[in-house]
Formats: structure tokens, sequence, C-alpha cells
């Protein structure tokens, strides 16, 4: 992990490898943004001018690097896009600020110290950069290389070693707290990137469960795994029927993170599929390659937990992991088939690769016996919800309307794309079946709701309960920005960690 320090240094005297600077789109060009102003003077004034004269804008993530000048400790200084000037006496939005941190991150891979001079006007902002910075110095290159071509040099850029925060306050309890945060917060995201770009044959179900049950014990999390035969025994016929066709047999991980002060209690449930197949209804050529990444929402869930018991909140916080491996094979569940799920229904199995809805239908009735005060769960669901929402968007469903529009607006403060999706009534009776309480599928036009509405069949009575589909945004095949890399994001652990935030404070609507 990336180190990071608050220094009371300034930007004209700290020795570092690079200095990184905000530019922002003005209307006559581009413009220095606070936190810049010993740069600007190192220039004479003319950093604007300069930048203008190698084609920058200021437009969000640009980036342009320039020798320092004489009056600088640094060689190299690299100016990031923040987008548009604000509307005066306003503050830069923090995802902007986090997305410039993170560009500036990148874009420094190999270095070893960089200090980011950018505009720090409070606390948030020391999150935001803070975040930013450290998320985009993340890269997953356990894989390439070699320990023997990494100290030849050869091997993969390393991630920025060292980030020093200019502007902020080591010694004031708000700014320190922040980093400390964003610190927290981002470990925890790199880690379940980490899980997520981890190729099947390393992360297996048992795999999975032991890396969770090794971080739960160094954090004072309690933890429980249940095993093939415990599932058995214990009648959870949706993981087993997912599971079965493999030979890493499945997996049921509890994650209790409790405070002796809390009053409210939540209920993180998360899909982790370690590879989907598509099982017996094998998925076409083309939409295997990327299928390490349907254990998202277990890694999302696990993250979240770990952050929750790491910033010591007032808040008890059980996370539950339902982890299989969906495989093709003569054991393996086959279309036609009958599951009796964990909470007493049948289900009778249509498509063998709708198996994410059967592993969390068991996992949230068994949340559910606990009653906890909220449920969300977190799942790469369906293809639908990329379809409706795009590849960065995650869709909301809940059997509450104010807890879904809470859930949306914490996702968006902290700068995870979401959007709201309703649970019409009318999709449930496509899942009616002639032999079997309900089917797991449903038609195909609202494939993404007709999901939900499944999943909404095994949350106990009276439990407010959130759905999030993150199937688009949890894996980013395209070029990376911001500070989201190529490969596994992270996806939701922000938002499940505000939320929990949110709920320790009594601040949740």
């Amino acid at each position: 992990m990336t180190a990071l320090t608050l220094s009371t240094a300034g930007a004209a005297t700290l020795r570092a490898d690079a200095l990184v600077v905000g530019v922002a789109k003005g209307a006559k060009g581009p413009v220095v943004a606070a936190g810049a102003e010993a740069v600007d003077k190192a220039f004479g004034g003319k950093l604007a001018t300069v930048l203008d004269a190698l084609g920058a804008s200021g437009a969000e993530g640009e980036i342009t690097k320039l020798p320092a000048p004489a009056g600088l400790k640094v060689p190299v200084v690299l100016a990031v896009g923040l987008g548009s000037v604000p509307e005066q006496d306003e503050s830069y939005d923090e995802e902007a600020l986090r997305r410039a941190a993170g560009a500036a991150a990148r874009a420094l891979h190999g270095v070893k110290k960089a200090a980011f001079a950018l505009p720090l006007d409070d606390a948030s902002a020391v999150t935001a950069v803070a975040e930013g910075a450290l998320l985009g110095a993340y890269a997953f290159t356990v894989y390439q290389g070699g320990e023997k071509k990494a100290a030849k040099g050869e091997g993969p850029k390393q991630p920025l070693a060292e980030i020093a925060l200019l502007g902020a306050k080591p010694r004031d309890k708000e700014h320190k707290a922040a980093a400390e945060r964003a610190v927290v917060v981002a470990t925890e995201v790199n880690i379940a990137r980490d899980l997520v770009n981890t190729p099947p044959n390393d992360l297996t179900p048992e795999a999975f469960a032991a890396v969770a049950s090794a971080a739960a014990k160094e954090n004072g999390i309690k933890v429980q795994v249940l095993d093939e035969k415990a599932l058995v025994k214990g009648g959870f016929g949706g993981i087993m029927g997912v599971g079965k066709g493999s030979e890493n047999p499945p997996r049921l991980v509890k994650l209790s993170y409790t405070h002796s002060k809390a009053a409210k209690t939540l209920a993180f449930v998360g899909k982790g599929i370690t590879y989907d197949s598509g099982g017996i209804s094998l998925k076409p050529a083309g939409h295997n390659e990327t299928m390490k990444c349907d254990m998202a929402g277990a890694a999302a869930v696990f993250a979240a937990v770990v952050a929750a018991a790491k910033l010591g909140l007032q808040v008890n916080v059980t996370g539950w992991l339902a982890l299989a491996e969906n495989m093709p094979s003569g054991s393996a569940t086959k279309p036609g088939d009958v599951l009796r799920m964990y909470s007493g229904k049948t289900v009778e199995v249509l498509n063998t690769d709708a198996e994410g809805r059967l592993v969390l239908g068991d996992a949230l009735t068994k949340a559910s016996e606990e009653n906890p005060d909220a449920i969300v769960d977190v799942a790469t669901l369906t293809g639908a919800m990329v379809l409706a929402l795009g590849d960065r968007t995650f869709g909301v469903m809940a059997n509450d309307d104010a807890f879904r529009t809470s859930i949306h607006e914490i996702a968006e403060e902290v700068g995870e794309a979401s959007w709201p999706m309703p649970l019409p009534a009318d999709l449930r009776k496509t899942m009616d079946s002639p032999t079997a309480d309900i089917a797991n599928m449903g038609v195909r036009m609202g494939g993404g709701l007709v999901a939900g509405l499944f999943l909404q069949e095994f949350v106990g009575e009276g439990i407010t309960w959130a759905h999030l589909d993150i199937a688009g945004p949890a894996f980013h095949e395209g070029a990376p920005y911001g500070y989201t890399p190529k490969g596994g994001t992270g996806s939701a652990v922000r938002t499940l960690v505000r939320l929990a935030e949110r709920t320790a404070t009594g601040d949740l609507g």
C-alpha cells in the first residue's frame, strides 16, 4: 500500500520526485488552482501561460508534465486537470478532486515520492484527495515479472510509493482523521480489487474463505465458515445446488463486527461466485474470460466489514459471503432441477447461469434470522442491469423507498454512480413455476428487476432490504480513468462503509 503523510512543508521546499498541482478549465484557458501558488511563482507567474502553450486546457483528468524550474526542489511538475472552475465562493467538487488525484497518481507509477499540492479547503477535501491518490496508485502486478526481473528493474512499474499532501494540517484533528479514514477505506477497496483480479485457479471458495478468516482474526472480527458438509446438513440447497458441479466445494462465511455501544445492526450479503462458467447453461464464447469477477459482491462485503472494524464504527456489521464455483460436470445442477432452499422454498432452475440469486437467496434467509435493522446485498447479478445503466453505474432496488433513496444518495456522495430502480409487482408472476414455489428465471425484458424480485422472496418479513446490482462497474475492461484501474474496481465498498458510518451516527435518512 502506498504511504500517505500530511506535510507542513511548502511546495517550493519539499524534496520529492514529482510535484502535483491542479489546473482548471477557465473561460479563456487553463487556470492554476489553489495550492499551486509557490509553483506558479517559480514559473514567474506564467504557469497557466506555459500550460496553455503546451495544449493543456484543464479538462478533467488531463495530465501535463513539465520540467521544474529553478526554485523548486523537485525535477518534475505534473499538472492535472480538475474540470471547470467552480462558481464564485464555491469549492471544487469532491469527486473532481478525487479523480484528479487518482489520475495524477496513475501517471506517477514507478515514482518513489510525490507531493500533491491540490486545493484543500476543508477536511472533506483532504479525504477526497487522499482517497483518490491512494486508489489511483493501485496496480495488480502479483503475476507479472517475478522477483528476478523486479530486482533488475525489468518488471512492471510499481505504484507510487509515497504521497505527501501539502496544505493539509497534520495537527488538525479533522484533517488527521480525514487522512486516516482515507487510508483505511482505500486499503480495503484495493484489497477488494486484488481479490477480484486474482485468477480463479488461485481464488477458490475455500481460498477466499481462508483470506477472509485471516483478516477477520487480525481485526477482532468473529468468523464462522460453513463447509460443504455443514451446508448440506443445514439445508442450504441454493448454495450447494450451484457449487456441486465443481471440484472446489462451496462455502458460506459469516463475519461479525460488533461494538459495545452499537444501537443498530447492519447485515451485508455478497455474491461470491469465484468463477462462473454458466454451469450446464454454459456461457457462449467471449463471455467467460472475465468471469473471475463474479465474486466482486462478496469482496465488497468483506472489505466493508473490515473497514468498519478498523474505523471502530459504533454499529454492528455482519457480512455474509456466499462462495461457490459454478461449473458444468456430471454432478452439476441441470435445467429443470428443483432445489429446496434454506428457507424451505423450492426453486425450479430454468437456467443454471442465473446462479447468483440462488446463493444469495440462502444467505439472505440466514442473515434475516438475526433480525438486523437492515440488509444490503451486493452482487454482479445481471447483464440486464449493464444494458440498462451502462458499465459505470450500479442499480439500487429495495423494499423501502426511503432506504433506496438513502443508498442512492450515499453512493453519489462517495463518488459511486448509482441509480434507483423499481421492483414492479407484475414481473413477479413471470417467475411462477408449475413444479416449484418459484422459478429462477422470469421474462427477459427487465431481467435485472426480475432478479431483484426473486431475492426479495428470501428477505425476512418486516426487514428493510436493498439490493445493489454492480454487474456494470465491478470490473472495468477499458482504459483506466481517474482513480479507476483496468480490472477489479472495488465497486460498492465505499457506499457500504458510508452507510455503516451514517447508521453509527444516527444520520441515516
